[in-house]
Order: C-alpha cells, then structure tokens, then sequence
C-alpha cells in the first residue's frame, strides 16, 4: 500500500491548476521570484519618495469620497444649511456643497482636511525628495530620465493643488483665481485669447469651477499615476542609488531584500503616514472656507495667502516693481515677469540641469554612488541660493501678515524682501561653497588630530597637553540581510 501511495502523482486543486496554466504562458513566476528577492538601499533619506507615493494615495482615497458631495457649479442659490452665519446669503452651489459636506455630512469635514493636508504633504515630500537627489547627484547619467519624470511630477503637482484649492468658490480660492486670469492676460499677443480660452470667457466666468473640476478630479491626476508608474518602473529597472560606505560600489546594490523586510517596513510606513494625516485632518484646522464667505469679484480679505506651495509665486508679485514694456503695439504688464518668466526659469533650469553640469564638469561616467554634498561645493553653494532666493520670495507673499505681527511699515517690509531676495542668496552660497571646499580639506576622522588635555605641573600650574594619539574607534556594522546585486545585470 505504502509503495503504491509513493507512485500515484500528486492531485493539486483548481487554483493551483489554474495558476500553472497562466504561468506556462506568461511566465510570471521568474518575475515574481526576482522581484521578491530585489535589494534596496536602507537609508532614512529615501523615506521622502515614499511620503510622497502615500500622500497620493490618501489624496486619491479620500479624494473619490469628496467627489460624491461636491457640486461643481456656479449657479446662484440660497444657503439654508447649518452654519447659521451664512444663512439667507446667496451663494453659488459649489461653496453651498463645500459647507455641507463641512458640517451636514458624517466624517465630511475630516476627509476635507485630511485630503487637504494630504495635498500640502505631498508636494512637500516631492520637493524635499527632489532637493535631496539633487544635493547628492542622483540625476546624473544614467537617471536623467527619472530626473526628467519627477520633476514633471512636481509641476503637475502644484497645478492640481491649485485646481483643487479654487474649487470651493470662496472669497480666498476666487482671489485666486482672479490673480491667474490676470497672470494669462499678461502675457503679450496670446494673452487674451489663453484666458478665455481656459476660463470659457470674460472674467468671472460660469464654466471655470466645472472645468477645473475635471482636470483636479481626472486629467491631472491620471497623468501623475502614469509618470509615478513610469517614475517606479525606470527606478526598478535602472536599480536604486546608494550612499558610500562598506561593501558598496559602483557595480552593485547593497541593503536588504524586497521580501519580507523592505516590504514589511514599506507597508508600516505607509500605515504611519496615512495615520499622521488623519491626526492633522482631525485636530488642525485648514482652510475654513465658511469664514473667508462666498466670493465676490469686488472683495479681498486682508491676510489672503495661498498654500504654501504657491507663496514664491505670490511673494514675487508682490515685492516684483511696477515696471511695463511697451514693445511692438502691445503693453508688457508687470505680472508677466514675476508670474510667467520667473517660474518659466524655474523649471527650464530644473529640467535641464543633469546636462548643464554634465558639460560643466565634462562627466559623462555612469553613477550609481551618491556624492556627498561637501564633495560637490559648486552643485551644494548654487542650491543653498536657490532654496535662500525662494525662501526670501516666500517670506514676500506675507509682507501684510508680517508687517501687522510686527508693527512696521509693509513698505519698509516690500524693502527689505527685495534687498534680501538678491543679497541673502550671494551670502549663503558662497558661504555654502566655502564650506563644503573646508570639510573636503579636512582630514577623516578616523586621523583627526587628538585633543588637548589639561594637566597639574607643580611648577606652571594647570598646563594643556596633547593628549596621546588614539585611533577612533572603530563600529561594526551589523550584519543585513543583503547581498550584492551587480548594477548592470537586467531583471
């Protein structure tokens, strides 16, 4: 009996019969297996491009619940809802859904918030992410591309936060939108026709909330699934960066395996930051759109900032000078300039600049080895005067809050940003550059010269010596579950 159950073939069930006849077509198997057994570096700085991908996904979950409320029109209504300080007004029927959706409906105004702070942390996350691949050359070749893909990511990020946030039809979100129909008309010869074109007419126009609608809700948003599916695809293939240290080089990828470990983190960490965003959704207050009121073209509240994504842009417009071109015919306002030719730099010198330090540096080798920022003092210095020069255009979008705070002049604060926009940037990068050429200089600390140490002599009294030389200690790093991937072998 014991001899003939040892012959008799093995009857697995219908799912597993099932399985293998997908597998002997697509071979999905070999896939799988060396997508588990993938090495990823485990350094605390590539969290940042996580935060980003799970803030997209709380945006994306609470987003389809908000979707179910909002009413997209500009329709004039009556507001009888329960926040009694607006009853009776006329309103349109996007702002009427907002305050509904904010106090009639179960859980409506935590999902408002969360997918709002959801938003902020996202492109957040994006920029510091980015800031870090640039300070340790991760775009160089051969991740131009991904360079390329993210900062795209960036953009579109920041037009649907803004798509988003003018939605509600408030008097904040109206100024809003006010500012970007002058933007466009700003711009010489095509102006006119790019504003009505967008905005379906003269402003205010009835079409622009349904609009926008549809690109925060669809056109946007599915063109960032597909660069973050091509953004994670080109990653996986071309494999991660890594920091200097043992074991790693050039040639191969050091840190610890797909599964279970980076997977079993990856997914706590997403749980983590979907759990801080609804904390911030539940107990801090953003955007209170039943206190800025309905928005009417004829009013604009004091103190009116844009999320924080935006406030360069707003900073730039206000301390920008009152300066017009007439060129050919046609007026060149004072908008273009801060609004259209400011971030137009902004973004062409982001996209292109792999190649401009590629032919600066005439380095054309593969990296797959992260630089240090002290080793690259020129890269280091012209990005500490960036984040200065958008840091002081920043502080420009709140001259008015900062001029009331404070008890001074707003003209004397207009001053001092414009002064501060040109001047601080010099100053912080070239002080950047100087010190990143002196920590390049230093000795390791391995070799560092010894302390002084301060001794009794009988006859001089207390006396500083050097103390005797000790070589530092030396930390083992604890062993990883890891192995060494070569960097050019394919999937």
């Amino acid at each position: 009996m014991s001899e003939r159950a040892d012959r008799e073939p093995v009857r697995h069930g219908r799912g597993w019969r099932v399985a293998r006849w997908f597998d002997d077509r697509l071979h999905a198997s070999r896939f799988v297996r060396s997508s588990l057994d993938k090495i990823f570096p485990d350094h605390w700085s590539f969290m940042l491009g996580e935060i980003a991908l799970y803030s997209f996904v709380v945006l994306i979950v609470t987003g389809v619940y908000l979707t179910f409320f909002f009413v997209p029109s500009l329709k004039q209504v009556v507001y009888t809802g329960s926040y009694r300080p607006l009853r009776g007004l006329p309103v349109s029927e996007a702002y009427q859904s907002v305050l509904q959706l904010s106090f009639e409906v179960r859980a409506g105004l935590v999902m408002r918030q969360v997918h709002h702070w959801a938003a902020v942390v996202f492109i957040g996350a994006m920029v510091v992410h980015l800031a870090r691949v640039f300070f340790t050359g991760a775009f160089r070749r051969p991740r131009e591309l991904n360079w390329v893909v993210g900062v795209t990511l960036l953009v579109l990020g920041i037009a649907n936060g803004f798509a988003g946030y003018s939605l509600p039809d408030d008097l904040l979100s109206g100024t809003g939108l006010r500012i970007a129909y002058s933007i466009m008309e700003s711009i010489p010869v095509v102006g006119t026709w790019l504003a009505f074109l967008i905005f379906g007419g003269p402003y205010p126009s009835s079409d622009i909330i349904s609009r926008l609608y549809v690109v925060h809700i669809l056109l946007v948003p599915a063109a960032i699934v597909a660069l973050l599916g091509a953004h994670l695809a080109i990653m996986w293939h071309q494999k991660h960066t890594q920091f200097p240290g043992k074991g790693r080089t050039e040639d191969n990828v050091v840190g610890v395996p797909m599964w279970p470990t980076f997977a079993a983190k990856s997914l706590g960490f997403m749980f983590m930051v979907a759990g801080v965003l609804c904390l911030l959704g539940g107990l801090a207050q953003i955007n209170p759109v039943w206190l800025y009121g309905p928005y009417q073209p004829y009013q604009v509240s004091s103190a009116a900032q844009p999320d924080w994504y935006l406030g360069w842009l707003e900073g730039a417009l206000r301390i920008f000078p009152n300066w017009e071109i007439h060129l050919f015919s046609h007026t060149v306002g004072n908008l273009f300039f801060p609004a259209v030719v400011l971030p137009g730099l902004t973004f062409t010198l982001l996209y292109a600049w792999p190649w401009l330090e590629a032919r600066r540096t005439k380095d054309l080798a593969v990296h797959n080895i992260c630089d240090r920022p002290r080793n690259a003092p020129v890269r280091t210095g012209m990005g500490v005067a960036a984040i200065a020069f958008y840091a002081m255009l920043f502080a420009g979008g709140g001259t008015d809050v900062i001029a009331v705070t404070l008890n001074v002049s707003e003209n004397a604060i207009i001053w001092f940003v414009r002064v501060a926009v040109i001047v601080l940037p010099i100053v912080s990068g070239y002080g950047a550059y100087r010190l990143c050429k002196e920590l390049a200089a230093a000795p390791e600390a391995g070799h560092r010269r010894p302390p002084a140490v301060v001794v009794w002599d009988p006859g001089r009294g207390y006396v500083a010596q050097e103390a005797p030389a000790e070589p530092a200690p030396r930390v083992e790093a604890p062993e990883l579950e890891t192995e060494g991937v070569p960097m050019g072998e394919g999937d």
